[in-house]
C-alpha cells in the first residue's frame, strides 16, 4: 500500500545524510533461523517505532501466507536512522525456490547480515544465500542468534560457519569476518559469549550489532558526480502512479520530474519523466523530492520497466550488466477450471483472467516465467521449485481465481550429444537414528545417492544428490516416516544425464461415475477398502477423485448411492452410520499426489482432485490407444 507521509524530523535527516552516512545491508539466513524477529529489534531499538506504538511480531511479514508459514517469501525494504546513520535493511527469503529474489537484492546492497542459529548452524539454504553473497562481493557479518536456546553450542556453529566460507571460496577479506552473538526473542547482542547471560549484556540490547553494522559495512562505492544510474531490483505497483521500481542509485542525482530514460533488455530506450520518488521511514514509504548516489529509492514514472533493467539520465549510458539467475527446474499447466461446478465460488474464471495475473506475477517475480501453449485457456508456468508455484496458486485463490493446476514436471535438456539431462538436487535431511531405515531406503527408491551421513548428539544429517522429481512428494514421506519430526532442505546443484523412471504413486484412486450428493451409505461400503477425500453432502461429479484405492490401478465408484426404498424398510438418510473424518489435503501435498493424468481443481473455498478426462469411456479409449 502506498503511503504518503508528511515531512518529518526523519525527512530531514535524510535530505542531509551524506553518502558516507549510508548503510545498505541484506538480512540472509535459512528458514525459521530468527531472521524477521531480529529485523523486529534492530527497528524497535532504533527509535522506529513510538513507545506507545502497537507493533506486530516478525512485522517485515507483510503477507498473510508468510505468516502462515513462517518464511519469508518476498524480498523487502525497511530503513532506520541510529546515531546520525541512515541503514537501510532488505529481508530477503531463505527458501532456494525464492532464490530469484535474492540473486536480484546483491544489487542493492554493499554487506549482509548472515543469521545462524546457534544449535542447528548453517543450513542448506545458509549455503544458498551465502554463496549469492559472497559472489557478489558484499562484506558479511555473522549473527549467532538463539544463543540462549537449550543446547545452543555458538562456538561449535562459528567452526562450521567459517569451514563454510572457505567451501564457497570466500575471499580472505570476506574469511575475517565479525561475529555477533544475539538473541532476537530477548532483544539482546554481545561481541563475546562466554555461556551465560550478563546485566551487562542483557542492559547492552543491540547496541553491538548497530556499532558492528556501522563499523564494518562499507558505504556505498558511488560517484555522485556521475551520470544518474540506477538498476532496477525490486517492483511494486500503485493504482495511483502504476509501477514503482525499486534500486539503489549507482550515480548522480534524480528529481521529481526529471525527464530520464529506460534502457530495456532488448536494447530499447524508452524515455519518460520521474513523477515520483521514495524513500522508507521503518516500514513505511515515504515521498521525496530527491535522492543521490548510494541510496536506495521507489522512482514512478514508466511503465514498462522490468527487472534487471537500467535507468539513467543519459541516452548515450550503456545498460549496467543483466545479473543471471538459475534456470527454472520445474513447470506446471495452468489450465481454465471446466469441471461441472465451475463458476460457482469464484470472480475470476476466463483465459484473459487468469492470463492477465500471471503475466503480472513474471514481470514482478523474476524466478518463474509464463507460456503461452497452442491449447486455448492453458498457459505454462515454469519456476524454481514447486512451494514457488504452490505460493502463486495459493495467492491467487485468495483473490477469488478458480483455475486447474497439473502435476509439476521437471524441465528437461540435451547435451551436444542428444542425450536427455534433468535438474539434480543436493538434499540435505536431519531425522532421528530410529528413522534412518527407512529414509534410506526412500531416497534409494527415487533414484539418490548417498553422499554422507553425520552422526549428531541426537540425530544423523544426511548429505544426498536426488533428481529434482524424485523430491516431488518427499517431504511428505519425510514427516510419515519420522513421524513429524525429519527436516529436510534442498537445492538446485547441476543437469545430469537422466537417472531413470521413479514410481510416483504407489496406489490408485476412487474415480466418481457420476453428479450428485455424496451419501453416507455409499461412503459407508466404500471406506472398507480405501481412505476417502470427501464426506457425506458434498457436491461430486464424474471423473472427479473421492478417495484413495487400496489397490494399485483405479476403480470407478458411486458415492451418491442412496439406500434403496423397499416394502420393509425406508430409504434413510444414513444417520446412524458412523464414518472417519475424510482426508483433507493441503495444496501442496495435493499438487505431490496426483498423477500426470489428473488435476487439482483450485477455487477460493475448495480443493478438489480429478482425472483431466471426465467421461470414464473416453478415458478408457485413451488408455487403449496408448495414451
Amino acid at each position: 500500500m502506498l503511503c504518503y507521509s508528511r515531512p518529518s524530523f526523519f525527512l530531514e535527516i535524510y535530505r542531509k545524510t551524506t553518502m558516507k552516512q549510508i548503510r545498505n545491508i541484506a538480512i540472509i539466513a535459512h528458514v525459521d533461523h530468527g531472521k524477521t524477529t531480529l529485523v523486529d529489534q534492530l527497528l524497535r531499538q532504533s527509535g522506529t517505532f513510538r513507545e506507545n506504538q502497537q507493533v506486530e511480531e516478525r512485522v517485515m511479514d507483510s503477507m498473510d501466507l508468510e505468516r502462515e508459514k513462517g518464511i519469508t517469501i518476498k524480498a523487502k525494504n525497511a530503513s532506520f536512522k541510529w546515531n546520525g546513520y541512515h541503514i537501510n535493511i532488505v529481508d530477503t527469503p531463505g527458501h532456494a525456490d525464492f532464490g530469484g529474489e535474492v540473486e536480484r537484492i546483491m544489487q542493492m546492497i554493499d554487506g549482509v547480515l548472515l543469521v545462524v542459529d546457534a544449535w542447528e548452524g548453517p543450513q542448506a539454504q545458509t549455503k544458498f544465500v551465502l554463496k549469492k553473497a559472497l559472489s557478489s562481493g558484499a562484506k558479511p557479518i555473522v549473527v549467532i542468534n538463539k544463543i540462549d536456546r537449550e543446547n545452543a553450542d555458538p562456538h561449535k556453529v562459528l567452526d562450521d560457519v567459517f569451514e563454510l566460507f572457505i567451501e564457497l571460496n570466500a575471499t580472505d577479506e570476506q574469511l575475517d569476518f565479525p561475529v555477533v552473538y544475539a538473541s532476537g526473542r530477548d532483544g539482546f547482542s554481545t561481541i563475546e559469549w562466554k555461556g551465560s547471560l550478563t546485566e551487562e549484556i542483557k542492559n547492552a540490547g543491540m547496541l553491538p550489532l548497530f556499532e558492528t553494522i556501522v563499523r564494518e559495512i562499507p558505504p556505498p562505492t558511488v560517484d555522485p558526480d556521475a551520470h544518474f544510474t540506477l538498476y532496477v531490483s525490486n517492483l511494486d505497483y500503485s493504482d495511483f502512479l502504476g509501477r514503482i521500481c525499486y534500486g539503489k542509485i549507482r550515480g548522480g542525482r534524480v528529481h521529481t520530474g526529471d525527464s530520464v530514460v529506460c534502457i530495456h533488455r532488448d536494447g530499447r530506450r524508452e524515455r519518460e519523466r520521474v513523477t515520483a520518488l521514495f524513500a522508507y521511514e521503518g516500514l513505511k514509504r515515504i515521498e521525496v523530492k530527491n535522492a543521490s548516489a548510494g541510496m536506495i529509492i521507489g522512482l514512478a514514472g514508466f511503465e514498462d520497466v522490468f527487472l534487471g533493467e537500467t535507468i539513467t539520465d543519459n541516452e548515450e549510458q550503456q545498460a549496467l550488466p543483466y545479473v543471471e539467475i538459475d534456470p527454472p527446474t520445474i513447470k506446471m499447466q495452468f489450465v481454465v477450471n471446466d469441471s461441472p461446478l465451475a463458476g460457482r465460488e469464484g470472480k475470476f474464471l476466463t483465459a484473459r483472467h487468469i492470463r492477465e495475473r500471471l503475466v503480472r506475477e513474471s514481470r514482478n517475480n523474476v524466478g518463474i516465467l509464463m507460456e503461452d501453449t497452442e491449447i486455448p485457456g492453458v498457459f505454462e508456468v515454469s519456476a524454481r521449485g514447486e512451494m514457488q508455484i504452490a505460493i502463486i496458486v495459493e495467492q491467487m485463490r485468495r483473490e477469488g481465481y478458480e483455475l486447474m493446476v497439473s502435476r509439476p514436471e521437471v524441465i528437461y535438456q540435451k547435451n551436444d550429444s542428444g542425450d536427455l539431462l534433468e535438474p539434480i538436487e543436493s538434499l540435505y535431511v536431519d531425522i532421528a537414528q530410529d528413522y534412518l531405515g527407512g529414509i534410506l531406503q526412500n531416497i534409494a527408491s527415487r533414484k539418490g545417492e548417498i553422499l554422507n551421513m553425520k552422526h549428531q548428539p541426537h540425530s544423523i544429517l544426511i548429505e544426498a544428490e536426488i533428481p529434482t522429481r524424485g523430491l516431488i512428494g518427499f517431504e511428505t514421506d519425510l514427516l510419515n516416516l519420522t513421524k513429524g519430526t525429519g527436516i529436510m532442505s534442498h537445492l538446485f546443484k547441476a543437469y545430469a544425464p537422466f537417472k531413470g523412471e521413479i514410481l510416483t504413486r504407489a496406489t490408485g484412486v476412487l474415480v466418481a461415475m457420476e453428479t450428485g450428493i455424496s451419501t453416507a451409505y455409499a461412503l459407508d461400503a466404500l471406506s472398507e477398502r480405501s481412505v476417502l477425500f470427501i464426506g457425506p453432502g458434498e457436491d461430486v461429479y464424474g471423473g472427479m477423485i473421492v478417495g484413495q484405492n487400496s489397490r494399485d490401478d483405479d476403480m470407478v465408484v458411486n458415492p451418491c448411492k442412496a439406500k434403496a426404498l423397499t416394502n420393509v424398510r425406508s430409504q434413510g438418510d444414513g444417520k446412524g452410520i458412523q464414518l472417519s473424518p475424510p482426508l483433507k489435503m493441503s495444496l501442496e501435498r495435493s499438487l505431490e499426489y496426483i498423477a500426470p493424468d489428473e488435476f487439482v481443481e483450485v477455487t477460493p473455498t475448495r480443493l478438489r482432485l480429478r482425472k483431466k478426462i471426465l467421461d470414464h469411456n473416453k478415458r478408457k479409449r485413451q488408455e487403449s490407444k496408448g495414451f
